[in-house]
């Protein structure tokens, strides 16, 4: 049987998943009464809460006589590291992208990506029904994207499909009426070669991703470069280092993919996708092979952290009271395993035996790992995000540059252009998509985008989109404007009485409601003006024989303020901290310790307090103050 080996790669919110959605419906992958769910191939609760793909997963589907093997990567830049390590499986990219945005900065990565690899293109220009979509315009775009991404001659002349995702319909010319898939299907069995299948030659093959089976221990997932491998198969595991020999182990399970199930099979070959069992200390980026032809494959390259938080041991006075592990060694060896399969992830020991410096991609990257730990118990601090510095070659300091595209409204487009001057943003491009938006393309430091998302979004009034990429490393910036406002902090511990928070909402936005548990130390709410403000939310109304009208009359409370864990992380200043707790309804930032979001609503719990922060001040890179209040945010989800 043909084999093809195709990823489908894209901006964040370009419609890859609705496609293999449609791929999959109209390739039989399921029964005709089958109930499947919208966005199948989003099967973690946190991609199908965000509406987001986080982990690259693979499908199979036949069409004729030809089986493709299908990966779906996530569109956005914090996963990148997906992406990377995923083209090394296949042999051609479906590009996907939206017929009315055109490409976009996520769509300049992973074509980079794709066009380095020498894979093979086939350009898939989506979402052909969205009002205002003009498919002949992106298409040019895209061929202009190619041309200044240098690609080859056959990479130029990659052929172009446009489709509609959600209708499961495509078509190879705006002329033709679309119908079904079935256009779509030939181009890629057409033109992405097949995978090479030297079956006779000594088994090999680049380990690309791990899965975790409770039974089976560590699987390696990759694509067989050459060779035969059987269950019952003595197989080579070749280490980092160059100079050792590998560690010989047997293969005791092999499987391959039929639709979205992962089927035992006896023998595969050449060019499949396969996951083998057998090897617990396999890692990716590691070579399997046959023990007579010890011969490494190119590792996987993956693009260098550019943010970093120190994650610790939850020191509040209310910890341990929500956790399942609170302690240094569960944490360690949390963290430790998620290195196995996040190839994009750093983790450094430090100074303090409980404290750990975590490098990723974004914020996203960081707080998606933040809320998984969360839901699986484990209570612990985290530090505001900072950027990753590297010195140049004449000793100057370089810091990391985004490339921030911004579509807007016209009506708010000053606001915007205002807001991002003081976050040092350079201005690269400026154009007129239609349907009344305007496209801004900055340059600016990554230190620039802390706490921009949620000022953008109001300053827009939520209509606005914003995305951004890693450029390059760049001159450092200089200081930068930090939160305007103070914060209210708690200077009692008990219970928050609404007699106090009334009094205290007239100056302030609350981020706790009466009921909450509160102690020394915890922000409590945002200050109306600069500085923080000390403040006694559990003062209670003193008792006396005197009356008078009204006196009694019940307290108006506005609701308080909800920040998601993303929020919490641009909201804290360096001298902050989030605390993480497991069960603990809460806001996430500067909040109270109860929290009133639910785990099914990713929303963070937790409080916002001062913590005894000692011996971090070296840490904080724009600290003016060795001895600053440090306050936490305790982050959780409701319980």
């Amino acid at each position: 049987m043909e084999i093809r080996n195709i990823a489908i790669i894209a901006h964040v919110d370009h419609g890859k998943t609705t496609l293999v959605d449609q791929m999959l419906r109209q390739a039989g992958a399921f029964r005709a009464n089958q109930v499947v769910a919208e966005r199948v191939m989003d099967s973690n609760p946190l991609e199908r809460e965000r509406g987001i793909t986080i982990l690259a997963k693979n499908t199979s589907v036949h069409w004729g006589d030809v089986k493709l093997n299908i990966v779906d990567t996530p569109g956005h830049a914090d996963f990148g590291g997906e992406v990377e390590r995923i083209l090394r499986m296949v042999d051609g990219v479906l590009l996907v992208v939206d017929a009315f945005d055109g490409p976009m900065p996520q769509t300049r990565f992973v074509l980079r990506k794709a066009l380095a690899l020498g894979r093979t293109v086939i350009i898939c220009i989506n979402k052909i029904d969205r009002p205002g979509a003009d498919p002949m315009r992106v298409h040019e775009e895209v061929l202009d994207l190619l041309i200044e991404l240098e690609a080859n001659e056959a990479q130029l002349d990659a052929p172009v499909v446009y489709a509609s995702g959600r209708d499961g319909v495509s078509t190879m010319s705006m002329d033709v009426p679309p119908t079904d898939l079935k256009p779509l299907f030939d181009t890629i069995v057409q033109h992405v070669p097949p995978p090479p299948s030297d079956a006779a030659a000594p088994f090999q093959m680049l380990v690309s991703t791990i899965d975790h089976s409770n039974y089976l221990g560590r699987l390696a997932i990759g694509r067989i470069d050459r060779g035969t491998v059987k269950v019952g198969d003595t197989v080579a595991l070749l280490p980092v280092d160059h100079a050792a020999k590998g560690a010989l182990g047997r293969v005791t399970k092999l499987f391959g993919y039929e639709g979205l199930e992962r089927v035992e099979v006896e023998t595969a070959t050449a060019g499949e996708i396969v996951a083998l069992a057998g090897f617990e200390h396999v890692e990716i980026g590691l070579t399997l092979t046959d023990p007579e032809h010890q011969e490494r494959l190119e590792g996987i390259a993956v693009e260098e952290p550019t943010i970093s938080v120190d994650f610790l041991v939850n020191n509040s006075p209310f910890a341990g009271q929500d956790g399942k592990f609170v302690t240094s060694r569960q944490i360690k060896e949390r963290l430790e395993k998620e290195l196995e399969r996040n190839v994009a992830l750093r983790v450094e020991e430090t100074d303090s035996t409980d404290t750990w410096t975590v490098s990723g991609r974004g914020e996203l990257h960081l707080s998606i790992l933040m809320e998984t730990m969360r839901r699986e118990g484990y209570e612990f601090q985290v530090s505001r995000p900072r950027v990753i510095t590297h010195l140049g070659e004449n000793g100057e300091r370089l810091e990391p540059y985004e490339e921030l595209a911004i579509d807007v409204p016209e009506e708010f487009m000053g606001t915007v252009i205002e807001k991002l001057g003081p976050r040092k943003a350079q201005m690269i491009e400026m154009k007129n998509p239609g349907q009344g938006l305007v496209r801004l393309v900055y340059k600016i430091p990554a230190r620039g985008l802390f706490g921009y998302r949620s000022e953008f979004l109001t300053d827009t009034r939520g209509t606005g989109i914003m995305h951004h990429r890693f450029l390059e490393y760049g001159p450092w910036a200089g200081g930068l404007q930090g939160r305007l406002r103070g914060v209210l902090v708690s200077m009692e511990l008990g219970t928050i009485i609404a007699f106090a928070l009334g009094n205290l909402q007239e100056r302030s936005t609350l981020f706790v409601k009466p009921g909450d548990e509160v102690y020394e130390g915890m922000i409590v709410g945002e200050n109306s003006r600069p500085g923080d403000m000390d403040v006694n939310p559990t003062k209670e109304k003193k008792l006396t024989n005197m009356r008078s009208k009204g006196a009694d009359d019940a307290i108006q409370l506005e609701p308080p303020r909800l920040l998601t864990l993303e929020g919490a992380l641009e909201y804290i200043e360096d001298d902050e901290l989030i605390e993480v707790t497991p069960r603990t309804s809460g806001c996430a930032s500067a909040c109270s310790r109860r929290a009133i979001a639910s785990a099914s609503t990713a929303m963070p719990s937790g409080s916002v307090r001062r913590a005894d922060v000692v011996g971090r001040d070296n840490q904080l890179e724009n600290a003016d103050d060795a001895g600053q209040r440090s306050g936490a945010v305790e982050v959780g989800g409701g319980g």
